[in-house]
């Protein structure tokens, strides 16, 4: 196999280096017919879908329309993105590309307090998704992108278009299990003026068990030992997020934008753990209950003033943004544990902990159109992040209460990072050919420091980022494209601190202060097709990763294991994505995509000999059925296929979503949904090495019913309800 991946790989090099080579001087040398424009500049969509299907395909990006989704309307942002194609989210809400975790997530082309740092995950299955217009998934993103995200970029596009006037929606579901969802969004627009407010108050729970099973031979007895833990844990949460978003018109050639947002998320965490060790074959020697209740609490802001000028040039803009965002996490957990074997007196503790990620941003982005069919744009950004994380721990006296303080846990860490960016960007098309092309050079400085040992480290570096996009149109309704671009991924400010978590003893985890960002080149070929009927893509891709960070655990003795954060040599990964969307019938609509990947890791240095490297499939599959003029249906299925690990691998996993949509009246519309019908969200992940082996499980019980009412109100114009719309 490794073989036939060297050989693949030099075929995507030649193919991506000859097509973006030559290609551009033809398509230089061609004359230049008057295309399409758009304030006389030129129309960076490439290939549009039929008028009713809901995926558009752009010379750098895919954008996947929304709204019609039922999840959108009573899930979270989590269960939208599920569904689209090339993205997968794993039980704990981490989101990866084609595989590969290393996403960047925006809003409206911004960072966001919600979905950065460590949190991002819990908040994805907690933000609810109903403002979510489009989807864009951009794996191979253009220069005026941060680098950061070697994946790609993931843009989440929220609703802007309001009708006439004063308008609104109100919304109330209830689901199992003690859930709820009310929400309300009013807007008015008017000549010079537009503002929306949106807020939401969601009743969540979740509910899931964690099991390991690690096989490791007893230092001292030379006895192989079988070390079990257990939790039962149960999650439930309020989340209130509210946003307004205003829009101001200066004159004809200026406005302003006001986005402030606040999210936050609090509730009860509770969950019980049986921790047992024994000898293989015979009956446990220790066992210890742990009890732990306690409350988790977060809080993010985001705050955005834009200023946007159009010159007398048609097309011609200067954009200036001014972006703050932080996100503020506090924890707190009482621990009760009762040694069960021997027997002994329970014992008592607590553990605390707060971390602070703040982001302040300055953005210049200017767009020149020099032609009807030619486009520069350049842009300079600064930004400074600052991360701190302060922890403290006790030991409490069953008696007298009186706490002292355990050394082991308390940490203070502090990190920041400064970034400065420049881009230059360059879009034409003529006749058949369309390109864009850009360079982005990016100077990163970051300092960390473990206040409580005194470890401080640092690094300083500046990198190019280029990218080509080059797109030829073969007909009217097929298209075949190439691109090329270089990314980075910075490790997660967390991750350089090497204090040791022990939230969940006995899998103890810690960073590492000497991570290196990685590095990745990306390379694609595609063919697209579009009719009235069908529109369809084919994408060979391959991903040649530097220094990708991954978890490494080692087993320390006693039952105890140690997950830490390190960088592979090596870790390539190659595939086939094909996506069709289109109509079975005048009914029926369907969307169906499958990714063909390989993926080879180089862990040597790990400990594990030789490459390892495997191949499998992720799959999804949508079906929208209009059963009558007001009664529409959805079902989704999605598979993620085996992954693997520098130590082993993580099973598939398989999930079935239902729904149902009734539009009861003119502004009234009834949604039954069902997540999760088979309680798919099993995840089974086995590491094997030459001291130990391990077996983990996740399970989350994952199935939930949503039964909901949405109503619309005021405008001039109403706002279209969601639904499916296929040609009668």
């Amino acid at each position: 196999m490794t073989a036939d991946f060297a050989r693949w790989r030099r075929v995507a090099w030649a193919s991506a280096g000859l097509a973006s080579l030559a290609l551009l001087p033809a398509a230089a040398r061609a004359a230049d017919p008057a295309p399409a424009t758009v304030a006389g500049a030129p129309v960076e969509t490439v290939v549009v879908t039929g008028r009713q299907l809901t995926v558009e395909t752009r010379i750098d990006r895919k954008v996947y329309t929304v709204a019609t989704d039922l999840q959108s309307t009573q899930g979270t942002v989590a269960d939208v993105l599920a569904v689209i194609p090339s993205i997968d989210v794993d039980a704990d809400g981490v989101v990866s590309l084609r595989g590969d975790s290393n996403v960047l997530i925006l809003v409206d082309g911004k960072p966001s307090a919600q979905f950065a740092g460590a949190a991002a995950g819990d908040n994805l299955q907690s933000i609810p998704a109903r403002d979510i217009e489009r989807i864009e998934v951009i794996t191979n993103p253009p220069a005026q992108f941060r680098a950061d995200g070697a994946a790609g970029v993931i843009n989440i596009i929220t609703r802007k278009q309001r009708p006439r006037g004063f308008a609104g929606t109100l919304q109330a579901s209830a689901g199992s299990g003690g859930r709820s969802l009310l929400g309300a969004n009013g807007s008015y627009s008017g000549e010079r003026l537009t503002t929306t407010l949106s807020t939401t108050y969601r009743q969540d729970f979740k509910d899931r068990t964690m099991a390991s099973d690690l096989v490791a031979v007893d230092p001292l007895s030379g006895q192989p030992t079988d070390a079990r833990s257990t939790i039962d844990e149960r999650i439930r949460r309020d989340v209130p997020p509210v946003s307004l978003s205003t829009r101001y018109a200066l004159g004809d050639h200026d406005s302003l934008g006001l986005d402030l947002a606040r999210t936050g998320r609090a509730g009860l965490r509770t969950y019980t753990e049986l921790n047992t060790e024994a000898v293989v074959g015979a009956d446990p020697t220790n066992s210890v209950r742990r009890r732990s209740s306690g409350h988790d609490r977060e809080v993010d802001g985001d705050e955005r003033l834009d200023y946007s000028h159009r010159m007398a040039r048609p097309g011609e803009t200067l954009d200036v943004s001014l972006h703050h965002l932080i996100a503020q996490e506090i924890e707190h957990y009482d621990y009760a544990n009762d040694p069960l074997i021997p027997p002994a007196p329970t014992y008592l503790n607590n553990f605390g902990f707060a971390d602070v990620h703040e982001t302040s941003e300055a953005t210049l982005d200017y767009a020149l159109p020099l032609t009807s069919t030619r486009l520069v744009k350049l842009g300079a950004a600064l930004e400074q992040d600052d991360y701190r994380y302060d922890a403290a721990g006790y030991n409490v006296d069953s008696v007298t209460l009186v706490q002292v303080a355990d050394p082991a846990l308390t940490d203070d860490f502090r990190f920041r990072q400064r970034l400065a960016a420049l881009y230059l960007s360059y879009q034409a098309s003529s006749g058949p050919w369309s390109w864009l092309g850009g360079l982005r050079g990016e100077l990163a400085q970051t300092r960390a420091r473990a206040l409580t040992t005194g470890l401080e480290t640092g690094q300083r570096y500046a990198r190019l980022y280029p990218s080509v996009h080059v797109d030829r149109a073969l007909d009217d309704r097929s298209t075949v494209s190439v691109s090329v671009s270089r990314r980075v991924a910075r490790p997660d400010p967390g991750s350089y601190d090497p204090y040791v978590d022990r939230e969940y003893t006995p899998n103890l985890r810690s960073g590492n202060p000497d991570l290196k960002p990685q590095y990745t080149r990306a390379y694609e070929l595609g063919y697209s097709f579009e009719d009235r009927r069908l529109a369809a893509t084919a994408t060979a891709y391959y991903r040649q990763n530097r220094d990708s960070a991954t978890d490494v655990t080692q087993d320390l003795g006693n039952g105890l294991t140690l997950t830490t954060r390190t960088n592979l040599a090596r870790n390539d990964s190659a595939g086939i994505e094909v996506t069709a969307n289109g109509r079975l019938t005048s009914r029926l609509g369907y969307s169906a995509s499958a990714n063909f990947f390989y993926s080879e890791i180089d862990a040597t240095a790990l400990g594990t000999p030789g490459l390892q490297s495997t191949t499998g499939v992720n799959a999804k599959l949508k079906f929208d059925w209009r059963l009558t003029a007001a009664d529409s249906a959805q079902c989704t299925v999605t598979r993620t296929d085996k992954r693997l690990t520098p130590q082993g691998y993580v099973s598939a996993v398989n999930i079935v979503n239902l729904g149902y949509r009734r539009q009861l009246a003119a502004d009234l519309a009834g949604i039954v949904t069902l997540s999760d019908a088979f309680n798919g969200q099993r995840y089974d992940s086995h590491a094997v090495t030459p001291t130990f082996t391990r077996d983990s499980l996740r399970v989350i019980r994952g199935r939930i019913v949503w039964i909901g009412l949405t109503y619309g109100f005021g405008g001039t114009s109403k706002d279209k309800p969601p639904s499916f719309d296929y040609d009668q």
